[in-house]
């Protein structure tokens, strides 16, 4: 028997959407600054030499700037106002992160609520603004050293840290307007419309290189076939959930007694969805950058580092491994899934665990279970990120079919959509409210003209 939720959701249709005027409003505000952001990846930063730096990203797209280039929109190979992306913005935020759950003076200013939450997003728009500068400057010195300047000099350096800052800080409040006044998560929409943006070109540039005969049909009729599967899984796992029962037990309201009910509580598989990804991800971006386009000046130390943490490289994909466990764990417990506020709310509410007692013991026995939940969780990231980039790497395939890049992608979509849907759901709701009051006004109406 489905529930009158389940039943509202299977209803929805265009009319209801048609008639959802928030909603419409809401995309479209979302739409029209993913725009605005396509757009600024095709305002150039002044004073680079377009043909040398075009011949230099058609070298470097297999490796590292193919991976820069995606999580950018391209703006990073354009070498646009947008060339940092948002990985500043993610990098302070995981920075944050680590110091809120090991400073104590950040943990009580989290427990704070609103005010505290604000606090907090201001230090993580001050650390944003110091590595987007850190970053900029290197990039500007790393844009000489590589030849792919017009006029080299400070003021070129000060004019490019200028702009990346501020294309970085734009960046973040549009990710923060689209929370806020539209629809799904604005990081990662702006880091999903900057992927699906250049998917079209590459696979131009890949299904060329199967008439050239640089790629075997195999290996083209492989990838699709791999790019379908990792969809399938990546929807399979981010929908799987592990129920845990919950009782209720009678309770009496006045004169009446109501029974006792069982319910169930939900945890994701994956309750960190796509974020662990990208925290990994950008960890291992910046600092190759600086090697990447200082070209044939890099010193020892940042030849190395390009040999062992290029795309396909054992240290980089054990790397990337661990960071993808470690922030699976991290995110889940300090944001996603916080056992100890589960177990208050469910003791507020009364329920509980069956033969589990409520408080301290319930949050126990949820990271009993969460952590053993997240090893499938974690692994499930680690192999959809790491076999198809594995692969990648060998059979020279552009790096928007990789697994990051299909989990980025899968993952929003799904996010947005119950969005979306949550609120249709939500007029619905509102709809069925007020006619159910104007019927109450109606036959009060036709009661007192009776009594007339």
């Amino acid at each position: 028997m489905a529930s009158a939720a389940e039943q509202m959701a299977a209803n929805m249709s265009w009319g209801a959407f048609g008639k959802a005027t928030e909603l419409r409003q809401r995309i479209l505000f979302t739409i029209g600054l993913l725009i605005v952001y396509r757009l600024g990846t095709y305002i150039p930063v002044p004073g680079i030499d377009g043909g040398a730096l075009r011949d230099f990203m058609e070298q470097a797209a297999a490796g590292i700037g193919g991976i820069l280039s995606m999580f950018t929109g391209g703006a990073l190979g354009r070498m646009g106002i947008f060339a940092l992306g948002i990985m500043p913005y993610i990098s302070a935020s995981i920075i944050v992160q680590l110091l809120t759950a090991m400073v104590p003076q950040l943990e009580s200013l989290k427990k704070e609520g609103e005010q505290g939450r604000k606090k907090i997003n201001q230090y993580t728009r001050y650390g944003t603004v110091l590595l987007a500068t850190f970053q900029a400057y290197g990039l500007a010195v790393s844009l000489e050293a590589g030849g792919l300047v017009t006029d080299p000099g400070w003021f070129f350096r000060a004019a490019t840290v200028i702009t990346l800052v501020g294309g970085t800080m734009f960046l973040m409040w549009l990710g923060e307007q689209i929370t806020a006044r539209g629809v799904g998560n604005g990081i990662s929409l702006i880091i999903f419309v900057g992927i699906i943006a250049e998917v079209p070109g590459a696979v131009a540039q890949f299904l060329s290189q199967g008439r050239s005969g640089a790629v075997s049909p195999a290996v083209i009729v492989g990838v699709i076939v791999m790019v379908i599967v990792v969809i399938a899984f990546v929807v399979f796992m981010e929908r799987a959930l592990r129920k845990i029962h919950i009782q209720y037990p009678r309770r009496q309201v006045g004169m009446k007694i109501y029974d006792g009910g069982s319910s169930h509580l939900p945890i994701k598989v994956n309750p960190a969805g796509v974020i662990p990804a990208i925290f990994a991800s950008s960890l291992l971006l910046m600092p190759t950058t600086i090697a990447t386009f200082s070209h044939a000046q890099t010193g020892p130390f940042m030849s190395t580092l390009l040999a062992y943490f290029g795309p396909g490289q054992p240290l980089y994909l054990l790397f990337f491994t661990a960071m993808i466990v470690f922030f699976t764990y991290f995110y889940t417990y300090n944001v996603a899934f916080k056992t100890d506020e589960v177990a208050d709310n469910l003791k507020s509410q009364n329920g509980f665990v069956p033969g589990i007692r409520p408080g301290k013991k319930t949050a126990e026995y949820l990271d009993y279970v969460v952590a053993r939940v997240l090893v499938l969780g974690a692994g499930y990231l680690a192999l959809v990120c790491l076999f198809p980039e594995i692969l990648r790497s060998q059979l020279n395939i552009p790096f928007y079919f990789g697994g990051t890049s299909v989990l980025i992608v899968v993952s929003v979509t799904m996010d947005t959509i119950n969005q979306v849907q949550s609120h249709l759901l939500a007029h619905q709701y509102e709809g069925l409210i007020e006619k159910s009051q104007l019927r109450g006004k109606r036959r009060s109406g036709k009661k007192g003209t009776a009594r007339r």
